[in-house]
């Protein structure tokens, strides 16, 4: 899942193999294609998605001022992105010098991108999270710098739970104290509890597979995939599958078709007591929502294997093709020094754990201690790393999980899962 709500996704079918395949319908995606400029030049050209712009002038300005490179932006959206970034990469004649990659496309485009080892010091990877270290690393050799990154917390009512009879209330129920929940007991007991009068305690997104992917990293079991084994129908999965499905019954009816945006809007809304939910949305709620000003936010709770969440980092990567090397890699490297500038943007996000410390005591940004500890997290772990993933999520796990919780059989549907996407690996 990208770090946004709104943007939709594409079927990432492979990588460079089916880039020509993608050409014809490419071309026109941000104008034609051009050669990068010459060497030694002193603009860098920027491919990104359009929330990446913003997240990246703050750096962009501070560059300028350091080394005398300017950025000029190319933003696309989404679709039209990976589009562009098949046909470039695979007629080798690229009209950017640095493009911000999802992290799902790295598999993709591991091939026509550079290694950029000498920037990843072991000072600096120990100030980035290390999920995103890990996921870098591409055959050996670091690929992307990690410009921005997000993940799943606890976005909760801290009006609802501070009231005075909601906590008596509560406490003769359940005979515990209402707070924010630190285990997946308490989380059912409290959606339970706030599921009424036509509200509901929190939310089931049928519509996205992330968050039953975290309960499974809680379980104890890489997601979907151990190396080239598909493990789909393993007791983790199922175990996380029934847990996720047995919320619906304190959440809104149609969960097969929530997604982020639906979701959001239900807590923004104040429909739901509590949301799992990106970060960034703590700062994004509007100032004539019922609920602002009434929300708190706690890290994501661990399951047996500690906390785990998956997390949405974009990296900044340099092509091969690319005629201006050296400036490209000051830009990224800058991007590094000065990625707490990032959070000042209106995504608000950053990717090393020293930007997020900056800001996690001022006024407004309670959600980032929550976000550092979850990210962290003994569970937390990155996608699997095959080109086909959006492919499995998009024609596989996302229909499988709407079947689940509109009443399919977990153990029936999982299996149906594994045949698929063994199919589709073959």
């Amino acid at each position: 899942m990208s770090s946004r709500t709104t943007i939709s996704r594409i079927t990432a079918i492979g990588g460079l193999s089916t880039a020509v395949l993608l050409a014809a319908t490419a071309c026109g995606a941000g104008g034609p294609a051009a050669t990068s400029g010459s060497a030694g030049t002193s603009t860098v050209n920027v491919l990104v998605e359009a929330g990446g712009h913003a997240e990246l002038t703050g750096v962009a300005e501070q560059c300028k001022k350091e080394t005398g490179i300017s950025a000029n932006f190319v933003e696309l959206p989404y679709d039209g992105m990976f589009n562009r970034l098949s046909s470039e990469f695979s007629s080798g004649n690229v009209s950017f010098d640095v493009a911000a990659l999802d992290s799902v496309w790295l598999p993709s485009f591991k091939d026509a991108v550079q290694p950029i080892d000498e920037l990843f010091t072991d000072e600096a990877k120990k100030d980035i999270f290390p999920a995103l270290v890990k996921e870098a690393n591409v055959d050996g050799h670091f690929i992307g710098l990690p410009a921005w990154t997000n993940a799943e917390i606890i976005l909760y009512r801290k009006d609802l739970f501070e009231d005075a009879k909601n906590k008596a209330d509560f406490k003769t129920k359940y005979g515990y104290d209402l707070a924010a929940p630190t285990t997946w007991k308490q989380y059912q007991d409290i959606s339970e509890f706030f599921t009424k009068d036509g509200m509901y305690g929190t939310d089931v997104k049928g519509g996205v597979e992330t968050e039953w992917l975290a309960h499974v990293l809680q379980a104890g079991s890489p997601m979907v995939l151990d190396g080239d084994k598909v493990v789909i129908d393993n007791a983790a999965h199922k175990e996380a599958l029934d847990f996720y499905v047995g919320l619906a019954k304190s959440a809104p009816s149609g969960a097969a078709q929530v997604d982020w945006a639906a979701a959001q809007n239900l807590f923004n809304q104040g429909k739901t007591a509590m949301t799992r939910f990106w970060a960034h949305a703590y700062r994004q709620i509007p100032k004539d929502s019922p609920v602002a000003g009434k929300v708190g936010a706690a890290p994501m709770i661990a399951g047996s294997a500690g906390v785990g969440a998956v997390p949405g980092p974009w990296y900044l990567t340099v092509p091969k093709a690319t005629k201006n090397t050296d400036a490209a890699k000051k830009f990224v490297k800058c991007a590094y020094d000065y990625n707490d500038k990032g959070i000042e943007s209106s995504l608000g996000l950053a990717s090393r754990i020293s930007a997020f410390e900056k800001y996690q005591d001022k006024p407004g940004y309670e959600s980032f201690k929550p976000l550092i500890e979850t990210l962290n997290g003994t569970a937390t772990a990155t996608r699997p790393g095959t080109e086909k993933w959006q492919q499995i999520v998009d024609t596989v796990l996302v229909p499988m999980l709407q079947k689940a919780v509109a009443g399919g059989d977990s153990a029936t549907l999982l299996a149906d899962a594994k045949k698929q996407i063994e199919d589709l690996l073959k």
